[in-house]
């Protein structure tokens, strides 16, 4: 999976970077203020989860023995309905898409617990 979560972030990272653009060029006088904060949050946090996900198929390349299943899927999937229901939210202005943002901010926390978790579980490993 190490591969994986390698291609998923750069892919993830190259969207936030075009979804960032478009907001700042193509939204800049279409969107108010605050809705355009809310799209800029989403592709800034579709950013800081692409470069996890590289960072943890890196560690998993380091690591093979470890777990980076959940982490990367809890990663992806958070990017997927964190972000995505912002960028939804600013451009179409339905208000109920705020309420699903949550369950993507829960999964980056239970992405990056499962991430401490393993690499903590592979730690202990290589000492014994």
């Amino acid at each position: 999976m190490a591969k994986v979560w390698i291609v998923f972030g750069a892919l993830s990272g190259f969207l936030s970077v075009a979804f960032g653009a478009f907001g700042a060029h193509g939204l800049s006088t279409r969107l108010d203020a605050r809705m355009l904060e809310v799209f800029r949050t989403g592709a800034q946090y579709q950013m800081y989860h692409a470069l996890a996900l590289i960072g943890l198929g890196l560690w998993a390349v380091q690591n093979p023995g470890a777990s980076s299943t959940v982490p990367g899927w809890c990663f992806a999937a958070g990017s997927l309905i964190f972000s995505g229901s912002l960028y939804a939210l600013a451009i179409s202005g339905v208000k109920w898409l705020g309420v699903i943002t949550p369950i993507g901010g829960l999964l980056f926390m239970i992405g990056w617990l499962a991430f401490a978790v393993s690499a903590y579980n592979a730690a202990i490993a290589g000492h014994s």
